[in-house]
């Protein structure tokens, strides 16, 4: 059974965060944002300008007072030691902005918007420094662990793309469609259900990333230099999948779906570091296999073999999700359409 944290939002809860001294930060429709200590009691509570939803909250990693949060096309830089009106606040995007990430050596933030724009801005200038562009509506930017001048994004293009600051072109794009045959474009229905990427995460070593997608599927990707390639892909989710995160440790990957579930999937074996790639051999049995027809089969095997570790049957559509410590022990906290947040035990890696 779920914990539930009340009385913090009036309106639905869109984005979560927590500190390195476990502070959680949520912000909700309507401009609402509410500081949460670790027993679920709020701490701080705060309306933001214009009342425009609040649809990403990142702490420095650095500076674990500061928050950053997006709210309409506006960037609002909060000391969470004195919850009033904004430090600063930030116009650097024409459009509403979807996700927001900070470098880890808090030098650069990221946010998305849904122009499609990734509007990059250098923290010690205060200085928009990088425009990056999709061409649809742009939803999740993430900075790569260990690679403060790499990040990854994606959006409703169905592109993936991984970037390096230095350089205004992607440096490697994917497009989720084209990972894809048309035989089995037909045998899943994904004319119809496109798989238009909503979230990225990347684990703590920087070189594997994961991607949440509209067709339900998870796709793993590995950076080896200036591309990436695709390790692994499985069915998460009967809808959209609207979150994915890597938890610290290990290859754990949580994932969040419009159908109501919570999931943990354990990718260490299909991506572990001593493993030889399994994309190669994945590539070298479609290969062989595409000569008889019988791709999709062996393709779609490939896929159910990853079954997760733990379902939590939430009930409601999942809007962000977050791995957070909580006395001593590691809790998955889940946002939905409600104005509280859930709160679940998770098992120990």
């Amino acid at each position: 059974m779920a914990v539930k944290w009340t009385g913090g939002h009036s309106s639905s809860i869109l984005c979560l965060n927590v500190n390195a001294e476990g502070l959680v930060a949520s912000g909700a429709e309507r401009g609402e944002l509410t500081l949460w200590d670790g027993g679920g009691a709020p701490a701080g509570q705060l309306q933001l300008p214009k009342a425009d939803d609040v649809t990403s909250v990142v702490f420095s990693p650095r500076h674990p007072s500061r928050l950053y949060t997006s709210h309409g096309e506006t960037i609002s830089l909060l000391d969470v030691r004195s919850l009033k009106q904004p430090v600063e606040c930030f116009h650097m995007n024409e459009e509403e902005i979807n996700c927001l990430s900070v470098n880890e050596t808090d030098s650069f933030l990221a946010a998305a918007d849904d122009s499609g724009a990734i509007k990059v801005m250098d923290l010690e200038n205060k200085k928009v420094s990088r425009s990056l562009r999709h061409s649809n509506i742009c939803s999740s930017v993430v900075f790569r662990p260990q690679r403060p001048q790499s990040l990854v994004s994606c959006g409703l293009d169905m592109q993936v793309m991984l970037w390096n600051l230095q350089k205004a072109r992607p440096l490697w794009t994917t497009n989720l469609q084209d990972c894809e045959t048309e035989e089995s474009l037909q045998s899943t229905g994904q004319f119809f259900n496109p798989p238009l990427a909503h979230s990225l995460s990347v684990a703590s070593c920087g070189n594997i990333f994961g991607c949440g997608a509209q067709d339900g599927k998870v796709r793993i990707f590995r950076v080896s230099g200036v591309k990436f390639e695709r390790e692994l892909e499985f069915q998460g989710h009967s809808l959209g999948v609207s979150q994915v995160l890597f938890m610290p440790e290990a290859y754990w990957l949580l994932t969040g779906g419009n159908d109501g579930k919570v999931l943990l999937w354990d990718v260490s074996s299909d991506v572990g570091k001593q493993q030889k790639s399994p994309a190669k051999s994945l590539q070298r049995r479609k290969a062989s296999t595409r000569r008889d027809g019988k791709l999709n089969k062996v393709a779609s095997n490939e896929h159910a073999r990853v079954s997760p570790k733990l379902t939590v049957e939430h009930g409601e559509k999942v809007n962000w999700i977050l791995c957070a410590e909580i006395k001593g022990s590691k809790r998955v906290l889940v946002a939905d359409q409600s104005s509280s947040v859930s709160v679940y035990p998770l098992p120990e890696p």
